[in-house]
């Protein structure tokens, strides 16, 4: 069984067992969350939301809360000696999906 959930403006396909990174989401680790925003439940009897499925929601364990790799935001004009560099890290969050359910 698969779900198709909705968090941080992206859509991940994920599975009992499987380890997504998110954009940053409220709690410490260890710590359960739902995920409730679910658009499509696949398996023997699929399921697709119009926009969500009702009722369904998937849980998950936060397993860490770290930061994503630097990026270099550098902005320029050229011939008017305007140059910008800043640096940028997004925060993100490493969950394990622990359920799936399908809902009524």
């Amino acid at each position: 069984m698969f779900a198709i959930v909705k968090t941080g403006g992206k859509q991940y396909r994920v599975g009992v067992g499987d380890q997504i990174t998110v954009e940053r989401l409220a709690g410490e680790v260890g710590a359960a969350i739902s995920l409730d925003q679910v658009l499509a439940v696949g398996g023997e009897a699929p399921k697709v939301g119009t926009p969500v499925v009702a009722g369904a929601s998937v849980t998950a364990k936060i397993v860490q809360q770290p930061r994503g790799t630097k990026i270099i935001v550098f902005k320029k004009k050229r011939r008017k000696n305007y140059r910008r560099k800043r640096g940028h890290r997004q925060e993100l969050t490493v969950l394990k999906i622990e359920e799936i359910s399908a809902g009524a």
